[in-house]
């Protein structure tokens, strides 16, 4: 008999429910035992859900294909079937933090994709490498659900996954003012360029309440936990731009940085490549070896050879240089549906099954 843990998908015919069970095929410690999904999907196997809207380069799992499709509102007939769930849910901000509650309150703790409880003040939003501390708050949280193992935690937006561990590695130089452009890739979207053919040879340079993100989401990551609720950190002052590219997988940002007192580079590339967090020293099944790596070339990071750098979970940088505004720039690329959605969210589940967080029931 296996003693994975039972691991449910909610919401998992959609491109990032694709992209957890890809990952999850063949996992050391989760095994996906239900899938769910609206209702129009539900009592058909997930072969016959998906059709042909499979969008992972890699093939269906066998494992999968005949698990038939669940209903995910009817909540306490999924809860009852797993460990824990993944919500990559389709549904309204409103709908989807109360679905995410109602599944915790059966007890089922939720690593969620979504970003509708990201600013939920005793909700946890965690990059493991950045904030595990964060984890902790869900004692709080769970004093509000009235629940002793459920609990919802979630992972950060795409957009910065490409800049934000660089800065988290350079805090010691303080970090004062980050002006960043990102160039997204439609994949952030859910979509391929089938689904999107106006998107070939095409920029769309704004991408609704992504800059927002971009400029907020790093202050709760650098936040710390007050009265059972995490409060932001005041600063780096980050401003962004956000343009959607005709890219399928792989967030691109062009970052300026300005410090309390100018580093030199070296130390600059030195705190990136050392830089490592709790997945490296628990070797968790899906962290990278090392997260941040520096190319030297003048042509790279790039998408084509870059973006699935440590299984898409790591984060590649170049062009570290001086600036004449700023003190210096550089240009970071991240894998926007691994590292920045599905595998981010694996991640964090895999380190609060280590903390003790996730059991079996």
């Amino acid at each position: 008999m296996s003693q994975k843990l039972k691991v449910g998908i909610l919401g998992a015919t959609g491109m990032v429910g694709q992209r957890f069970i890809a990952l999850l095929e063949n996992h050391p410690w989760f095994e996906v035992t239900t899938v769910a999904a609206s209702p129009r999907s539900a009592g058909k196997t997930y072969e016959d859900a998906v059709g042909d809207r499979w969008k992972m380069t890699t093939s269906m799992p066998e494992a999968v294909k005949k698990l038939v499709v669940m209903n995910v509102n009817e909540v306490e007939k999924v809860a009852s079937q797993v460990d824990f769930v993944f919500s990559a849910v389709d549904m309204s901000k409103e709908e989807i933090k109360a679905i995410e509650e109602a599944y915790a309150k059966t007890e089922t703790p939720v690593v969620s994709n979504n970003s509708a409880h990201r600013w939920t003040p005793d909700v946890p939003m965690v990059v493991p490498e950045i904030n595990p501390e964060h984890f902790a708050v869900i004692e709080s949280q769970r004093k509000r659900l009235g629940t002793t193992r459920g609990f919802v935690a979630v992972k950060p937006n795409c957009s910065i996954q490409s800049y934000a561990p660089i800065l988290t590695a350079w805090k010691e130089f303080g970090v004062k003012e980050v002006v960043v452009t990102t160039y997204q890739a439609i994949s952030g979207a859910g979509k391929t360029f089938k689904d999107w053919p106006e998107m070939e040879g095409n920029i769309i340079p704004f991408i609704g309440g992504e800059e927002e993100k971009s400029e907020q989401e790093p202050l709760r990551l650098w936040g710390k936990i007050e009265n059972g609720e995490i409060v932001k950190a005041e600063g780096p002052i980050i401003t962004s731009q956000c343009i959607r590219v005709p890219v399928l997988n792989g967030h691109t940002a062009a970052v300026f940085v300005k410090f309390e007192k100018k580093p030199a580079k070296e130390d600059l590339i030195k705190a990136m490549v050392e830089f490592s967090g709790l997945p490296q020293e628990l070797e968790l099944p899906s962290a990278p070896k090392q997260f941040i790596q520096y190319l030297e070339e003048d042509n790279r990071p790039q998408v084509t050879l870059d973006v699935d750098y440590e299984n898409g979970m790591g984060v590649s940088v170049g062009r570290l240089r001086e600036d004449s505004v700023y003190d210096y720039k550089f240009v970071g690329l991240s894998h926007n549906t691994v590292r920045g959605a599905a595998g981010g969210a694996v991640l964090c589940a895999e380190l609060l099954k280590a903390q003790g967080y996730i059991q079996a029931k």
